[in-house]
């Protein structure tokens, strides 16, 4: 059965269980012994494994998205490509978090609601590093010790040594550092593969996280789910329609009904798999043949950017974040949620192009700002619909990222300058 039916009969299963569990037993015993004891535990194992993963896939996928750059060669063609991944997604993260903060997909629920959520923990939001002062800040940023930031959960050290490592990789060409990256690309392999493995149980998990907040919860849950999804639709469609029609237009030069006109194929190959990477041979098609890129900027910017420009998986990542401070009442202050757009932004880097490759950075960066993550239940079972749309919005990214970077490179002689052999 394909995965996204599991992952449905086990949204539908769970919430209408838990419903009518809460209907017919509310306050009762053995309701209390079956969520406490039964779903619960099956549920936080499946966060758990999630949580297993978030270092290894968070250094690899980082370090490798930066040193493929190959800055020593392509320093020209990947610092605009940086500058330009950066502040677009940037962009499309402060999109999602100001539609979240105006619309308010999370609030309204009784005050006895968020209280069943949260259960009988208090809930108190992350500090921000190293305290209130820029300068507190800016040195937390950097850890003396990043083994021991990756044991204790400083993940924001853990992705600035990334960063720094993947660009130091970058420019090293020797055996020993060729044999890091290898080896470092095994550790990703691996990673994915036992993401694979979590995603597949992921029905199990989602389906007894499910029956815990509707076995609490009742059918109030309903109605925020439904603004949720709203609201990530909306942030992705006004990115994609709005922000990328102005960078190709002003950037790049080229008419937005023309660019979309000839992505046409790549956006519907990237619905219908849901993965980047699997869209990248039909993307590198429509840039060659129908946008007339450069074929030496086409294959550098869209095979970087599959892993690295992840525009829409950072809107999502934000607002997804902020939904969920809403439905538990944990208040983020401006600096708190700056530093969850520059999370988002971040992980936006690191995400891979896979199928829900979102959900190990979303539950870390809930477990920095101190908001359950329990909560990813609530959010998972529309997370396949959800992850179709964001990832034609990833796709439709790293195109208008080529159009802009092509800008001034019109020739193969260009490719073979900045060190891109001819295609074969």
């Amino acid at each position: 059965m394909p995965s996204h039916r599991r992952m449905l009969i086990a949204v539908v299963g769970g919430a209408v269980l838990g419903a009518l569990a809460n209907a017919l037993g509310a306050g009762a015993p053995w309701l209390d012994v079956a969520v406490r004891d039964v779903a619960q535990p099956i549920g936080q194992l499946f966060i758990r494994l999630l949580f297993m993963l978030v270092v290894p896939l968070l250094f690899s996928a980082l370090v490798l998205g930066v040193a493929d750059l190959e800055l020593r060669h392509l320093g020209r063609l990947g610092a605009r490509m940086l500058g330009y991944t950066a502040a677009v997604s940037s962009i499309a993260v402060l999109i999602g978090v100001t539609l979240v903060n105006v619309l308010g997909p999370g609030r309204g629920l009784p005050d006895a609601v968020r209280e069943a959520a949260r259960g009988a923990a208090t809930i108190k939001p992350a500090p921000l590093p190293g305290g209130d002062s820029v300068s507190g800040f800016v040195l937390a940023l950097v850890p003396d010790n990043p083994v021991k930031a990756a044991a204790t959960g400083d993940l924001m050290g853990l992705i600035v040594f990334a960063l720094l490592f993947g660009v130091a990789l970058a420019m090293t060409d020797t055996p020993g550092a060729r044999a890091l990256k290898a080896a470092l690309q095994g550790l990703y392999d691996v990673s994915m593969k036992l993401i694979e493995g979590v995603l597949w149980l992921a029905p199990v998990g989602v389906g007894a996280l499910l029956f815990v907040m509707a076995a609490r919860l009742g059918a109030a849950v309903v109605r925020p789910i439904a603004a949720y999804v709203g609201v990530v639709v909306l942030g992705l469609a006004l990115h994609q329609f709005v922000v990328y029609s102005l960078s190709v237009k002003l950037f790049g030069g080229m008419s937005p009904r023309a660019f979309f006109s000839g992505v046409r194929l790549a956006m519907v190959t990237a619905f219908s798999t849901a993965s980047s990477s699997a869209t990248l041979p039909t993307a590198l098609r429509v840039a060659e043949e129908n946008l007339r890129l450069p074929r030496h900027v086409a294959r550098f910017v869209l095979t970087a950017g599959s892993a690295m420009n992840q525009n829409g998986s950072a809107l999502f990542e934000g607002v997804t974040v902020l939904f969920l401070a809403q439905v538990y009442g944990v208040e983020l202050s401006l600096g708190q949620q700056a530093v969850a757009v520059g999370i988002a932004v971040l992980a936006g880097i690191g995400t891979a192009g896979v199928p829900a490759a979102s959900m190990p950075f979303i539950a870390m960066i809930l477990g920095i700002l101190g908001i359950p993550v329990e909560g990813i239940g609530l959010v998972l079972g529309v997370d396949r619909f959800l992850d179709m749309c964001r990832t034609t919005v990833n796709v439709t990214g790293d195109l208008a990222a080529a159009v802009f970077v092509a800008r001034g490179e019109p020739s193969e002689a260009a490719g073979a300058a900045a060190g891109v052999p001819p295609a074969p």
